[in-house]
């Protein structure tokens, strides 16, 4: 294994991650996400092809690694962790609880989304790609990025505005 291509993975962890928290909802299982997807690409290095885009691959296997572990819980059901069920604000106060209740609520309602939906907001809304490099990324028309994105947005916005409020 060359060591560029170890380093160009090291510097991409923190992208990653942030596509991993906007799959995954929470810390702990965006971790894991993004050490297996690591994991895979190290083990599988001789299969990058040279001169290819490293980001695009490695948010292919995570998104993989993702997929496949949403297949799993759909066989099994989602498990529960008695530590992440209640909310504690760790005294900082009623601001940081709501706002985590809020950030929660978004992404129970991003996990309700078709998966296509969900991958595409993910990278436009969280990692902040261009719908052209979603396309590239996800290997789909730029108009395919574009109808996701707007469904998802617009599914979120319903169920997320205010009753009687603006959106």
């Amino acid at each position: 294994m060359r060591s560029e291509f170890a380093n160009d993975l090291v510097r991409l962890v923190p992208r990653l991650r942030r596509f991993a928290l906007g799959l995954c909802g929470n810390s702990a299982d965006a971790d894991d996400l993004v050490q297996a997807g690591c994991e895979r690409a190290l083990a599988n290095a001789d299969a990058f092809a040279e001169g290819s885009r490293l980001d695009s691959w490695m948010y292919r296997i995570v998104q993989n690694l993702w997929l496949d572990s949403r297949r799993r819980l759909k066989v099994r059901g989602t498990p529960v962790d008695p530590a992440d069920a209640g909310l504690d604000d760790s005294g900082i106060g009623a601001r940081e609880a709501e706002g985590r209740m809020l950030l929660s609520q978004v992404f129970g309602e991003m996990d309700r989304l078709p998966e296509g939906q969900r991958v595409v907001l993910t990278l436009v809304a969280v990692e902040g790609l261009s719908y052209r490099k979603v396309a590239e990324v996800l290997d789909i028309p730029i108009g395919t990025v574009t109808s996701r994105l707007v469904r998802a947005r617009e599914a979120l916005s319903a169920t997320l505005a205010p009753k009687g409020g603006r959106q």
